[in-house]
């Protein structure tokens, strides 16, 4: 069956309580796996040009908060995932026990990152949204690798999507930046084995991501719609 991941990111807006709420909100709901970003926001963004800066310093996650999160995760039974954006802190959450590891978008320049992840033999899920060649990268450290189509815009409008080029036989998944849960479902139907999706509580609250994200009535219906239709394409 598809598995569904809800990308929390940086939905929590800082509070760790909220991210609690919505980790128990993603459970609920019928997530696989409740994802976050782990990074340094200094290093990662860029203060000029940038309005969403201060939100981006407020919402990195410490070392500290990233064991509470996985703690919390373990408890309520959904597994924990981040998107880690630099070695330090992939070796770090690997330490904790983490199933898998995802690469972002924007670090599919960062080989070394990649190759870390490949190397601890487990699952990486690399989205593509900034690859531009038609074949897929290839790394020096072999791994199991799973790649996901990717438009990287927040939102993407439904003509940015060329589901008529992809292939769920070659991408094991879509990381989906649209607004709703229309084109999730269509890749469901299509064959993606992994949909990556923002997850939010409403979409109202402060931040770059809210607004195209799911709610969790929304994901209850991806939830649904995954186990109908799973008889008929497998």
């Amino acid at each position: 069956m598809t598995i569904l991941i809800a990308e929390i990111g940086q939905n929590h807006n800082g509070d760790i309580g909220l991210a609690k709420e919505l980790i128990s909100a993603a459970k609920t709901n019928g997530a696989d796996i409740a994802k976050f970003q782990f990074y340094d926001a200094r290093a990662l963004f860029s203060a000029k040009d940038n309005p969403w800066y201060d939100y981006n310093i407020k919402t990195e996650l410490s070392y500290r908060d990233v064991e509470i999160l996985f703690d919390y995760c373990t408890k309520a039974d959904i597994e924990f995932m981040v998107s880690s954006f630099d070695v330090e802190r992939l070796k770090f959450v690997e330490s904790l026990g983490v199933s898998r590891h995802k690469v972002a978008s924007r670090s599919i320049a960062d080989p070394d990152l990649i190759n870390t992840a490949l190397g601890t033999g487990k699952e990486v899920y690399i989205s593509l949204g900034h690859w531009k060649d038609e074949e897929f990268p290839v790394f020096s450290q072999p791994g199991d690798a799973k790649y996901l189509y990717c438009v990287s815009k927040y939102p993407t409008e439904i003509e940015d999507i060329k589901f008529k080029s992809v292939s769920f036989d070659r991408y094991d998944g879509f990381s989906d930046h649209t607004i709703g849960i229309d084109i999730a479902k269509v890749a469901i139907a299509r064959g993606a084995k992994i949909i990556e999706k923002h997850f939010t509580l409403d979409h109202k609250m402060y931040g770059p991501d809210h607004s195209c994200s799911m709610l969790p009535d929304e994901l209850a219906e991806l939830d649904r719609f995954r186990k109908s239709i799973e008889p008929s394409i497998n």
